[in-house]
């Protein structure tokens, strides 16, 4: 199945709509007393993840019903169907479980195995970030591009640390030490997904992060790659949303940032 243009801006609407709603959600239990239980020792879920995802997943079957779904939170649809819904219905939870202001929502579309649409919303902003493949990237309705950044010195560059940091020996701590001395400033803002595509619309020059998820970075890297940017591996290979490692750049800072967390 081709997918038209004006096809594909219905699905980026209706990804759009409903990673909103979820918001929504997100946004109204934000200063509300919250329960929130462990998947691991510093791995939080709240209730208002499990309420966002199932809202999405039922938007989602309720508009197309034959489609797939993969989730964070586990309420996954296996089928046949050449489209495949990738949803982080709440990225951050540590910063939400704090009432710390940064998190998102995030929603992206595979069609035959390629990420052809997204919606990243951050309801503590009201800002929506959308990109359909070949369509451009656009906040809010505004197109943007990233950054024209070229020197390490002159550049703002997220990352992020996996639960593990504290027993894991791939932490990542080596590459901050490297890309900290390089770099005008580095920040942890703590949610991936606000991290690219901030890096899409010019906020920061570049990200990088080792042990991501495919709902962490479905819909964010295309943003980054329909802004002009780039998007590959943290050791230049290629990359897909299965690498659990990533590296998006405005391009003009991909090569110095290799050469930085490569050591080359």
């Amino acid at each position: 199945m081709k997918l038209s243009r004006r096809h594909l801006s219905d699905l980026v609407a209706f990804a759009a709509a409903t990673a909103r709603s979820a918001g929504q959600i997100l946004k109204a239990g934000f200063d509300s007393s919250m329960r929130v239980d462990y998947k691991g020792r510093i791995d939080p879920v709240t209730e208002y993840d499990l309420r966002a995802e199932r809202h999405i997943v039922g938007a989602i079957a309720k508009a197309y019903p034959d489609h797939a779904v993969l989730t964070e939170e586990g309420n996954n649809r296996e089928s046949p169907s050449e489209f495949r819904w990738v949803i982080d219905p709440l990225d951050g939870t540590v910063n939400y479980a704090h009432r710390f202001p940064v998190y998102c929502t995030s929603i992206g579309l595979e069609h035959n195995g390629r990420v052809v649409a997204g919606a990243v919303y951050d309801p503590e902003r009201d800002e929506m970030f959308t990109a359909t493949l070949g369509g451009g990237a656009k906040l809010n309705g505004q197109r943007f591009r990233v950054s024209t950044t070229s020197r390490m010195d002159r550049a703002l560059i997220a990352t992020g640390f996996a639960y593990d940091v504290a027993t894991a020996r791939r932490n990542n701590l080596g590459y901050f030490a490297r890309v900290a001395r390089k770099a005008q400033g580095v920040r942890r803002p703590g949610a991936a997904a606000l991290d690219i595509v901030w890096t899409a619309c010019g906020r920061f020059d570049a990200f990088w992060e080792l042990k991501l998820h495919p709902w962490d970075v479905a819909a964010a890297s295309l943003c980054v790659l329909e802004a002009g940017g780039k998007v590959t591996r943290c050791n230049g290979k290629p990359w897909d949303i299965f690498a659990d490692d990533c590296l998006a750049s405005n391009g003009k800072l991909h090569r110095p940032m290799l050469a930085t967390l490569t050591g080359r």
